[in-house]
């Protein structure tokens, strides 16, 4: 069985019209405990992250959003049978209903940014004058081998001390537009993955932050704002 969200009983649970993970149409139903509902349908033979399934999933979410609160699933979350998702709604019933409650009026910004690397060695290079003797040093061929070792250390120091320093001025500067945030490990050339719990009467607004942010920060910076997203970040 595969499980989409859980909402609250009295959710309007307009699943009309919605498509299923697997293609499989007009199969969705609901799991009722109590004050609890869980969105389900069968699950496909052979679940994989194909666009289509991703895109039932996203729409599925956003109808439920826009009715109220949810505890969307992070897409591939499957169950044996509908007993076995009953029993976790009336194990966790207290929990599901507190965070239901939490994130009403909510939703999720996700922000990941990235400086030019080049750009930022040569502010590293500009403004060290260790760096600069051993980058001199390495260039012209004369320097030894612990040279070339201590001008690598240095830089991948100095770069990492600057990525945290821009990470922690980009959230400060929009944590008063935030109620709550989860940061997560940054991919690639990338200095932040964060993810923003934002209440909904607000989402403009922040959407307008984080673009007025990234023409602050200028050339040499690389925003994505994505959002508004169901909040996955903050359903657990």
């Amino acid at each position: 069985m595969y499980v989409y969200a859980i909402t609250g009983s009295d959710h309007p649970l307009r699943l009309d019209g919605l498509r299923t993970v697997g293609g499989i149409g007009g199969s969705l139903s609901a799991v009722i405990r109590g004050g609890l509902a869980a969105v389900v349908s069968p699950a496909p033979t052979e679940l994989r992250p194909k666009r289509r399934d991703l895109t039932a999933h996203q729409e599925l979410q956003e109808r439920l959003m826009a009715d109220g609160a949810v505890l969307p699933m992070r897409f591939g979350m499957l169950a044996p049978d509908s007993a076995t998702v009953g029993r976790a709604l009336e194990e966790k019933s207290e929990e599901y209903t507190r965070r239901l409650a939490e994130l009403h009026g909510t939703t999720e910004f996700n922000l990941k940014a990235a400086r030019a690397q080049d750009d930022l060695l040569r502010e590293v290079l500009s403004e060290s004058e260790e760096a600069r003797r051993l980058n001199e040093l390495t260039r012209d061929g004369n320097g030894t081998y612990e040279d070339r070792v201590a001008l690598g250390e240095l830089l991948a120091k100095q770069v990492d001390a600057r990525q945290r320093l821009l990470a922690e001025q980009v959230v400060q500067q929009l944590s008063s537009l935030t109620r709550a945030r989860v940061e997560g490990p940054p991919a690639k050339d990338d200095f932040l993955n964060v993810s923003f719990l934002v209440a909904r009467a607000h989402a403009h607004e922040f959407t307008e932050a984080g673009q007025q942010l990234a023409r602050d920060f200028g050339e040499g910076y690389d925003f994505r704002l994505r959002g508004p997203l169901p909040p996955y970040s903050f359903a657990a």
